[in-house]
């Protein structure tokens, strides 16, 4: 893994409510780690102290009621800040970055899920990360029914929306996921926690493998 580490890789975990992606970013933080890879796990929103700042506000909007657009434009300052707080600096040292949400999230959720223009969200997103993508996406699918369930009472924001939101969410990060399948590898959550966590370890060998090369 030595070349891939001098130039850095970037890992994103995406997906719905009750998918699985936090708990496998830390499994697969850990099981690199181990191999002897330098990890930086991370997330959003919340990578930061503007991010758990941001994070909070998005919590309270049973008394805050935040606009779609607003909504969108804090987490936008959150991934500004986290890019280049936090991102940016462990790549240029050589880190391999496991991300807990990113850019594709926020076009799932506001774009699909919300309905605002996706063009302005790439627009944004482009914006807050200056361009910076991801050299893979593990992107966990579950239908909403079943995300739903795991979650239980335990939502934040747009977790507590409908069904149907949920619905558009998931169809929006499928649709991500046909437009970019050299970046995305969709991984069934409702597998066994150990037969997703060795479709996601394969999927990231396969990509440091061919970052080796490049």
């Amino acid at each position: 893994m030595a070349a891939a580490e001098s130039r850095g890789a970037f890992v994103t975990l995406e997906g719905g409510e009750g998918s699985g992606k936090t708990t496998l970013a830390a499994a697969l933080a850990q099981w690199l780690r181990d191999k002897g890879q330098t990890v930086c796990l991370t997330r959003e929103p919340g990578g930061t102290e503007l991010g758990r700042r941001v994070e909070g506000i998005l919590g309270e909007t049973h008394r805050i009621p935040l606009s779609a657009l607003t909504e969108l434009l804090l987490f936008e300052a959150d991934r500004a800040q986290h890019v280049s707080e936090v991102i940016l600096p462990a790549l240029g040292t050589g880190r391999l970055v496991v991300c807990d949400r990113f850019t594709d999230s926020t076009l799932a959720y506001q774009g699909y899920g919300r309905g605002l223009d996706r063009e302005l969200v790439r627009r944004l997103n482009d914006a807050a990360t200056g361009g910076l993508t991801s050299d893979l996406t593990l992107l966990l699918d579950v239908p909403p029914e079943v995300g739903l369930s795991r979650e239980g009472e335990q939502r934040d924001v747009t977790g507590r929306e409908s069904v149907e939101f949920h619905e558009r969410v998931r169809g929006g990060f499928l649709e991500l996921a046909r437009a970019e399948p050299a970046r995305f590898v969709v991984i069934d959550g409702q597998l066994a926690v150990k037969d997703v966590r060795e479709s996601a370890l394969a999927a990231i060998q396969e990509r440091l493998a061919t970052l080796r090369e490049a």
